[in-house]
């Protein structure tokens, strides 16, 4: 049976810790045994010399364990010595503390490891503080096995990579790139240098210290007007005096900075294969002609405008602005005409969307001016900006909407209310019996597209309840079957074991029609309307749209089309009011944004996938809910009571029409209608102690005090008092309110005339 390594580690370091002290344990053991056997009584002899042998043994057992991890190490540090020795890549043996245990040949060639004591001073020469480095590198080995880190030195990149070798050993390996190695030391012809907090300059390279002539100990030694402005020309102070100079700063680790500098890029004597540092810099970079020909292009920026090859090609040909021509940016810069500002442009990929931001820098080369373009990956900032403007617009959009809705409602009521009165008083053989009608049928057709604002602003009244989603599909079967009409196939599928929703049974049918009438409108020709649902369990967030689902249990609805599609650049549009790829008259455009208000008003999510002649899928997710609760069975519609009634109404609104419609209804009804056209109107009325009131009939806002408030105070001293409210806003904007208040209903504008005096009167009873 073996012990692993892994077991007997613990024991050996404490066999190395006790090594020293056995000798004298085991001596001490033999004299302490002997001496008590001689003295001690017959008993307590052999008890005494039993644990005087234990001792003894322990000792010799120590020794024996810690010879053995002596010789295990040696052997282990030997067969990695035999490994590495003939590697061309530096590499060495540590220990955890960072003492040098062996270094090959390659390591003594490139740093002269052998001379020094730990692996942190045989770093020092190439990397500034090597220590947080290794520390960093020998944490995240002991908990993964292995590390690495790619780190900017003055010799170019270098890879440092550590490894466990066996117990209590690191294996460390110090790999250049190509071009690095050949320089052999850092004479790489771009000066660099790297600076600490503070501005203190680290480290110089050899090419760095020949154009400033000296080893800088800050940075405004060689640069006087900090701070630095990065892909911008700079003046530096070099041996020979001020020089306009290309900077490019770079942030590196524990709040250094890598900074590569550009001499003579301005100046008309440099020769043409001084441009070579191009490639070298870790920077996106580009040589243009004022034209906006690529006289050059580096490695890094070829990968990151995806062409191998752009040398040659014009910059409108790898990419396209999105405001100002290029051309015209580039000729005022070229010709340092005002403030040249930084460009976002996209690249001209077919497969994703890539937007970098470019700063153009002026210089001359044999006396042409030419540009240098420092490219930046802006995708990441592009699209967090997109999703805020997207996010702020839909916003604004929403709170329009909502205003307007509050307005159109109140002129609604007007008009069709006073309708209603003027329908009391023509029978239907009068001639302007028609007119009547046609007015308040517009008027209703009106009221619908202000609810569809008041679904896309997500501020209309809703009354949820858990439901089946294969009844309520069953029950609107009849209704789609009609709207598709009979080229068009409709398909239903349900899972068998379908989760139930919460919504508003009504307005979910408004969803579903929507988005069929939508699917039917793009299949000119016929074809097949699929709508399915689905079980979904989600483990992790799901992110999509600039939406993220949270885990859970969800019910999606698919209704997939055989359509012509939405193009790409209509997607993000779709669900925005009045956006429409119909044909005026064809379509108002609230069909889709209806449908996202309503999705998002009920807690769910709504999604897309479009391709051009190939149809359109949108999916709807909505919070899966238990099973449906039996419901009490409807009581029968009784008649509308037509008897004359008794009471006094407090009717207070700020609108004159309304209030005059709302007032005329009730006094036909029988009520007594007392009016404030104000909160305060109305509670100066209530001041007098002899008038008696019934019902308040309020609106909820108003100029001043809102409806709520007024209506707490009076409550105080007439608690018995019920009350309606009346709003072209939704409830829920007040909702909580409201449950505070007793005996208190909600009436949405516009309403008609039954409208009121049912909801009046059931108050009253």
């Amino acid at each position: 049976m073996t012990i692993s390594d892994h077991a007997i580690g613990p024991i050996r370091r404490a066999a190395t810790q006790l090594r020293p002290h056995a000798g004298l344990v085991f001596c001490s053991a033999v004299l302490f045994g002997v001496t008590a056997f001689m003295v001690a009584p017959g008993a307590e002899r052999y008890l005494i010399v039993l644990v005087a042998a234990i001792l003894g043994a322990s000792s010799l057992w120590i020794g024996a364990i810690s010879h053995f991890s002596d010789l295990t190490e040696e052997r282990a540090a030997s067969s990695v010595s035999d490994l590495i020795r003939h590697d061309a890549i530096p590499c060495v043996v540590t220990g955890p503390d960072g003492a040098l245990i062996y270094a090959n040949d390659a390591s003594e060639r490139a740093y002269e490891a052998r001379r020094h004591p730990t692996l942190s001073s045989a770093m020092q020469p190439l990397i500034a503080n090597p220590g947080a480095l290794l520390y960093r590198l020998q944490t995240r080995a002991a908990a993964r096995g292995s590390a690495y880190e790619d780190v900017v030195t003055g010799a170019g990149h270098v890879r440092l990579s550590v490894h466990r070798a066996g117990e209590g050993m690191l294996l460390w390996r110090v790999e250049r790139s190509a071009e690095g190695a050949a320089r052999r030391g850092g004479t790489i012809p771009l000066p660099m240098l790297t600076v600490g907090r503070n501005n203190a300059v680290l480290f110089m390279n050899d090419a760095a210290r020949l154009l400033i002539g000296e080893r800088a100990r800050t940075l405004d030694r060689i640069c006087a007007k900090l701070p630095l402005r990065s892909g911008q020309m700079n003046n530096i102070s070099t041996q020979t005096g001020v020089q306009s100079c290309l900077v490019v700063e770079l942030e590196g680790i524990a709040g250094r900075r890598e900074i590569f500098i550009m001499p003579g890029v301005a100046a008309t004597e440099r020769p043409s294969d001084g441009w070579t540092f191009f490639d070298e810099l870790p920077v996106p970079l580009l040589k243009l002609a004022r034209g906006g020909a690529i006289q050059l292009c580096n490695r890094p920026a070829s990968e990151l405008l995806g062409c191998s090859g752009c040398a040659g090609k014009q910059i409108t040909d790898v990419l396209e602005g999105l405001g100002r021509s290029i051309p015209d940016w580039l000729e005022d810069a070229a010709q340092a005409r005002g403030t040249v500002h930084s460009e976002f442009l996209r690249v001209r990929t077919a497969d994703e969307e890539v937007f970098i931001q470019v700063t153009l820098n002026r210089a001359t080369e044999e006396g042409e001016t030419v540009l240098i373009a420092v490219l930046n990956d802006a995708t990441e900032l592009k699209s967090l900006e997109a999703q805020f403007v997207q996010s702020q617009k839909m916003q604004a959009i929403g709170q329009l909407a909502g205003g307007v809705a509050h307005d159109f409602n109140n002129l609604l009521t007007a008009i069709s209310g006073h309708c209603d009165l003027l329908l009391l008083r023509h029978d239907q053989g009068d001639s302007d019996y028609g007119d009547l009608l046609q007015i308040a049928q517009n008027a209703n057709r009106a009221a619908s597209l202000v609810n569809q604002l008041l679904a896309y602003s997500r501020k209309q009244t809703l009354r949820p309840e858990v439901m089946d989603l294969r009844d309520a599909m069953s029950d609107l079967t009849h209704l789609l079957n009609r709207l598709v009409g009979e080229k068009i196939v409709l398909s239903l599928n349900h899972d068998p074991t379908l989760w139930s929703i919460r919504a508003d049974k009504r307005q979910f049918e408004q969803v579903i029609m929507n988005l069929v009438v939508n699917a039917r409108d793009a299949m000119i020709s016929g074809g097949e309307i699929r709508i399915e649902t689905r079980n979904v369990t989600l483990e992790a967030p799901l992110h999509r749209d600039r939406a993220v689902v949270s885990p859970g249990r969800w019910v999606r609805i698919s209704v997939t089309d055989e359509g012509i599609g939405i193009p790409p650049d209509r997607l993000q549009k779709i669900f925005e009011p009045f956006f429409t790829t119909k044909k005026t008259g064809e379509g108002t455009g609230l069909g889709l944004s209806t449908a996202y208000g309503i999705v998002k008003q009920t807690g769910g999510f709504i999604f897309v996938d479009s391709e051009r002649d190939q149809g359109t899928t949108f999916f709807l997710m909505f919070p899966a809910h238990e099973s449906v609760a039996a419901l009490p069975a409807p009581k029968a519609p009784s008649m509308i009571d037509v008897t004359p009634a008794e009471g006094i109404i407090l009717l207070v609104e700020d609108e004159a029409p309304v209030r005059a419609f709302a007032s005329r209804a009730l006094q036909m009804r029988g009520f007594t209608v007392l009016e404030a056209e104000s909160a305060e109107d109305a509670l100066d009325i209530l001041s007098d102690k002899s008038v008696e009131v019934d019902v308040f009939v309020t609106d909820v806002v108003m100029p001043g005090l809102d409806g709520p408030t007024w209506v707490q105070k009076a409550l105080v001293d007439r608690p018995e008092v019920r009350v309606v409210f009346v709003s072209g806003y939704a409830e829920e904007d007040f909702g909580d309110t409201q449950s505070r208040i007793p005996n208190s209903v909600f009436l949405p504008k516009p309403f008609s005339l039954t409208d009121l005096t049912e909801v009046v009167q059931r108050q009253m009873g």
